[in-house]
């Protein structure tokens, strides 16, 4: 079987002349730097067409479903932003609900957005000192599914950014039997496959779409995912219509063939490359765990609900009760130790690792993180530090999202917008979870944890003032008018 990426290899080494785009026309020399501009091609013969697939790419993506046990596989190009927006689309019509967790990627609510689709959210419990979310609770599910008979799909994230994963196979038998489909975005789990130190993939429980990004957990370049239809209780054709939509009309063929490579080199080595791995990570979490001050967070630390299993590939360093905090952490091992870590919160680091990594990367954080341990000091916090988080409490929904959007806004300053609708959204990134939605009542508790996110050094995002000084309101004289609306209605 042709391969796309040898495929590509190959045309690179031949003598056709591109009068064709991409406008380098493969010339190394027509721009500056080193970019793999011979292997850089649009849709020519026999290279075959994402968006109608029938000859190597096609083949490339039947290759991914095979190698998952799943019936269907679509690459995307724009990540798993693209296969989220695909995924809703098509599994809830236009104006109608979903039931899904709250802490779910900010592309779901700009499906939401673009589809008129009303949320029902589920909370999920947040540990009280870390802040790090818990897992979906099935039994809650089932009486949200009770209560909102014209829900059309569920919605999680499983594993969530931190690692936490949720009784996938228990939701989807309450999920059908409600006969609505379940989709997880399980972007940062698309390693469980090909090892059992890890949980099992959703693709395997009974979930009817996964989304997976390549990119996060596996040796793909950054913006691959792909898009799993595991039942019959999708629409296939809806879902290759949307993913057409939602992904550019040029797909990058380097792109395409890091997906095939990818999935060849772990087919072909992927239990030798898994086993190396997980006896280096393993041994890694084992003297991580020796650290007294900087304590690796294992999940019985958490006193989150819902966390049916744990992805160990996820590596989170608590400084609760230290002299440092998470950015104060994150910051030491940047510049002393030359150590770029994924993510830095209020109380932890996140670190992944992943089949990529060598021994001798997982020593050098090991030997970092036991060089800081030995030197942080053990602190009683102060009563303000010492309080307990509450990053994504329930908001009020006043509008929906669609409407709070497209009504017309103005900007006020953040101090002075208790009480307002919200006109924008805000969130941490990473992940990108929202703590406030377009449509939704601003509290005086988000303004405090807006502040408190600031001052540790925390990105906010969302807002479309980058000084994060000021908020878009929808106007009071619209909230009124678009309320008299609803009431005609």
């Amino acid at each position: 079987m042709d391969r796309l990426y040898t495929k590509l290899e190959e045309y690179a080494k031949s003598d056709y002349y591109p009068f064709h785009m991409p406008g380098h026309k493969r010339n190394m020399n027509s721009s500056c730097g080193n970019f793999p501009f011979d292997r850089d091609i649009t849709e020519i013969y026999d290279f075959d067409n994402l968006h109608y697939a029938e000859g190597i790419i096609k083949k490339s993506q039947e290759y991914t479903a095979e190698i998952y046990g799943t019936k269907e596989c679509f690459f995307s190009v724009n990540g798993s932003t693209a296969a989220l927006l695909a995924a809703i689309s098509a599994s809830v019509n236009k104006g109608g609900s979903i039931l899904m967790a709250r802490n779910c990627h900010k592309a779901v609510y700009n499906a939401l957005y673009l589809r008129d689709i009303h949320p029902v959210y589920i909370y999920p419990h947040e540990d009280s000192k870390l802040g790090i979310n818990g897992g979906i609770s099935p039994s809650r599910v089932e009486r949200y599914l009770e209560e909102n008979k014209e829900v059309e799909a569920l919605l999680i994230t499983s594993p969530t950014y931190d690692g936490v994963v949720s009784d996938v196979r228990n939701l989807a038998h309450i999920a059908h039997k409600y006969g609505i489909p379940l989709i997880v975005d399980e972007a940062h789990g698309a390693h469980f496959h090909f090892s059992d130190y890890f949980p099992v993939s959703a693709a395997d429980l009974g979930a009817d779409i996964v989304i997976q990004s390549l990119h996060k957990t596996l040796p793909s370049m950054t913006q691959t995912a792909v898009l799993h239809v595991c039942s019959d209780r999708v629409d296939v054709g809806k879902i290759r219509r949307f993913m057409s939509i939602y992904q550019t009309s040029s797909p990058s063929y380097i792109l395409m063939s890091s997906i095939d490579a990818c999935m060849d080199k772990l087919e072909k080595d992927g239990i030798n490359m898994f086993k190396e791995f997980t006896d280096h990570l393993e041994e890694a979490r084992k003297r991580l765990m020796n650290c007294s001050r900087i304590r690796l967070v294992l999940p019985e630390m958490l006193d989150s609900t819902g966390i049916y299993d744990f992805d160990k590939s996820k590596l989170i360093f608590s400084t609760l009760g230290t002299s440092i905090n998470g950015k104060q952490l994150y910051d030491i091992l940047r510049t002393e130790f030359h150590i770029e870590m994924e993510m830095k919160s209020e109380n932890y680091v996140l670190g992944i690792a992943s089949v990529g990594d060598t021994k001798e990367g997982l020593d050098r954080l090991c030997d970092a993180i036991e060089s800081i341990d030995s030197k942080v000091k053990l602190v009683q916090r102060e009563k303000e530090s010492d309080r307990e988080i509450n990053s994504y409490a329930k908001m009020k929904q006043i509008l929906t999202i669609s409407e709070a959007m497209d009504l017309p806004q103005r900007r006020i300053r953040l101090e002075e917008s208790v009480g307002k609708i919200t006109g924008e959204f805000v969130y941490l990134y990473p992940p990108g979870i929202p703590v406030i939605v377009p449509g939704e009542q601003i509290t005086g508790n988000l303004i405090r944890n807006v502040k408190r996110f600031l001052e540790k050094g925390m990105e906010v995002q969302g807002l479309s003032d980058k000084t994060n000084e000021t908020i878009c309101i929808v106007d009071d004289n619209n909230v009124i008018k678009q309320d008299k609306n609803l009431k005609r209605e």
